[in-house]
């Protein structure tokens, strides 16, 4: 979960200012959470807070966006997901955008078997994905996370995430060079989940999440969240630095996820 958050504020400063290169700084100037660290803490919240909701997992997961978008309105989002936001109903979009697989990761971490954790998917994107593509996804990346923290093989996570991606995965050194910014989930699922599979620790993935440019948040973010399922560690020097520019609210929520859905892991 803290993974998916460091990927985020990692790849800040570069979603509009890209590189191409694993060589970068790793701390700028400048570096903050977006709406990706918003809407991740934000469901987790949800999924730490379920059976006192009282109304269905759909209308829940959409209760905590809007009152994590209320907290954090100046985070980054989107204007389709801000109007979404402030409208005085709950009303379904039919987004294909990455919206619903940037936030995935805690579903990975909390689902107990692959059959939940479609469920869960399928109600964190009804009312602000409910498109085929979103949908798909966000189960790759939560699919991910979870294969790798009940100790799935790279080799069996990269054939689960190229069954979800419908192709075979292209290896960043062929798309470097000429990958641009394209929030669509088709697009910038597959990079995200490959920088994780050629990675060989959790700040390799998200140097190479980074490097491929584009979406720089939003992909990191997202690698991010599987590599920490993987490899079960971030640097302390990482991980402190992100805490640093959290607030108390959303550090106390990562920190009791952790605690009930991975109690092994570094916090």
């Amino acid at each position: 979960m803290l993974g998916a958050v460091i990927g985020d504020i990692i790849g800040s400063t570069y979603e509009w200012h890209n590189v191409k290169t694993k060589n970068f700084e790793l701390f700028p100037a400048g570096s903050r959470f977006t709406d990706d660290t918003v809407l991740s803490v934000a469901v987790a919240d949800a999924l730490l807070n379920r059976e006192h909701s009282g109304v269905s997992p759909e209308r829940s997961y959409a209760m905590w966006y809007r009152q994590y978008y209320r907290r954090y309105p100046h985070a980054g989002f989107g204007q389709m997901f801000s109007q979404w936001a402030e409208a005085d109903t709950f009303r379904i979009q039919r987004s294909y955008g990455n919206g619903g697989a940037m936030r995935a990761a805690a579903i990975g971490y909390a689902a107990d078997s692959i059959k939940e954790l479609k469920k869960e998917i399928r109600a964190s994107c009804y009312y602000t994905h409910h498109h085929r593509e979103a949908r798909r996804g966000a189960e790759a990346v939560a699919l991910c996370v979870f294969l790798a923290r009940t100790g799935a093989s790279r080799e069996e996570i990269r054939r689960c995430a190229e069954k979800y991606c419908g192709r075979r995965l292209a290896r960043l050194s062929e798309i470097r060079a000429d990958y641009m910014f394209d929030s669509r989930a088709s697009r910038s699922v597959p990079p995200a989940l490959e920088a994780f599979l050629e990675s060989d620790s959790y700040e390799d993935a998200v140097r190479n999440a980074v490097s491929i440019g584009g979406d720089s948040d939003t992909i990191a973010c997202m690698t991010g969240g599987i590599a920490e399922a993987f490899y079960r560690e971030i640097p302390a020097e990482i991980r402190n630095w992100a805490y640093s520019l959290l607030d108390v609210g959303l550090k106390n929520t990562i920190r009791l996820f952790a605690r009930k859905y991975c109690p092994d892991f570094p916090r």
